[in-house]
């Protein structure tokens, strides 16, 4: 077993060199002034954790509410200057909730995805949080059916926490760069889960969510991102993620169908009746962060720069679009290096997609197609 001081000095340089990095590309990062309002009193936090909140002017009654959790060393609002999720809301009309971690539970700013106190339904930081979704649900009138959470890195672990012990309550949910719940118990398995090569059974990881509520279903749908070249977090974790989803929802290890979108991956898993409930995006080359397109265009969101990487396609956007946010179909971006023709991706014989679509910048007319 690695030291835990080992663990320790490899991820604090990890997210160093990455802030620097992003500095040395873009210059010191200026932030505006937040958008964000500080929400106190929203009910009991035994996780001692902040509640930051955005809603459009004149959002209507029975809105969708999103909960967006934030990496480490991160804040609400550095998280929501990179994401774009309030930029989004303002296009769509929802509302977005933001916890926030404080230095005095962890001094890295991460949340605690990793102890038994905090990710156990009614204990901790899960049950603070779940009770910013009762008080949003309230303040900004929200339709609890249409209630989604995400988050990036320790905020993507924290989101397989509460889609896992409060499954009843999230109709969605997307984990970017993160693990799945029930992968650690303390600090010193929380580096193992991060930096090692992990495999779990897949009944193993389901039980884990089977046995973190009294709830039997319907489940979630699950969207999972990924680096390829993520050092912080091994992409195998986010294999252990779809293992777990896919093993909830009853759905074969294998994918339904699968495209290509530039030179990223896309998988998708249906059921009977041909519902997708769950997607996982291998970004190509794409290091620690959440996927981003700052180009202009319909695709646009938020701002690159440290664990917010621009490659060309916007998680946000594309998230949104999963959970049905957007009232009309917005477009994929066009991939960087357009293919030549058509590419047809086998699966698992149920179908074949047309992947050369996607590069032409029509993935949004096509695919919707294929999938429905």
């Amino acid at each position: 077993m690695r030291d835990f001081r080992e663990f320790r000095s490899k991820f604090e340089g990890l997210l160093a060199a990455a802030r620097k990095k992003a500095t040395l590309a873009r210059g010191a990062p200026v932030y505006p002034p937040t958008r964000l309002r500080e929400l106190t009193g929203f009910g009991a936090n035994p996780g001692n954790l902040r509640m930051f909140a955005y809603a459009p002017k004149d959002l209507p009654p029975e809105a969708p509410l999103v909960i967006a959790l934030h990496g480490c060393t991160q804040t609400a609002a550095e998280y929501d200057h990179g994401s774009g999720w309030s930029s989004l809301a303002d296009s769509l009309g929802f509302a977005v909730v933001y916890p926030q971690q404080q230095p005095a539970n962890n001094p890295k700013n991460c949340f605690s995805w990793f102890l038994p106190g905090d990710i156990t339904r009614g204990h901790g930081e899960a049950l603070s949080i779940r009770e910013m979704v009762e008080h949003a649900i309230a303040t900004f009138a929200a339709d609890r059916r249409k209630v989604f959470v995400t988050g990036l890195s320790a905020g993507g672990a924290m989101a397989s926490v509460m889609l896992a012990t409060y499954p009843e309550v999230f109709a969605g949910g997307a984990i970017i760069a993160g693990l799945p719940y029930g992968c650690a118990g303390n600090v010193q398995q929380a580096f193992e889960a991060m930096f090692t090569e992990q495999e779990n059974a897949a009944q193993a990881l389901g039980d884990r969510v089977r046995a973190a509520s009294r709830h039997r279903g319907p489940w979630p749908k699950i969207s999972v991102w990924h680096g390829t070249r993520d050092p912080i977090v091994k992409p195998s974790n986010a294999e252990d993620i779809i293992r777990q989803w896919t093993n909830v929802h009853g759905l074969s290890d294998s994918p339904s169908y699968q495209e290509l979108i530039g030179s990223h991956t896309r998988r998708i898993w249906s059921d009977a009746k041909d519902n997708v409930l769950i997607e996982a995006f291998s970004i190509s080359g794409m290091a620690h962060g959440a996927p981003l397109a700052t180009a202009t265009g319909g695709e646009s969101c938020g701002a690159a720069g440290a664990f917010f990487l621009d490659v060309g396609i916007s998680s946000t956007h594309h998230v949104a679009r999963f959970w049905s946010l957007h009232e009309s179909l917005v477009e994929m971006p066009r991939a960087a290096t357009p293919m030549s023709a058509p590419t047809q991706i086998p699966t698992d014989g149920r179908a074949f997609v047309i992947a050369g679509a996607a590069a032409e910048g029509s993935h949004g007319r096509e695919v919707q197609r294929v999938l429905q």
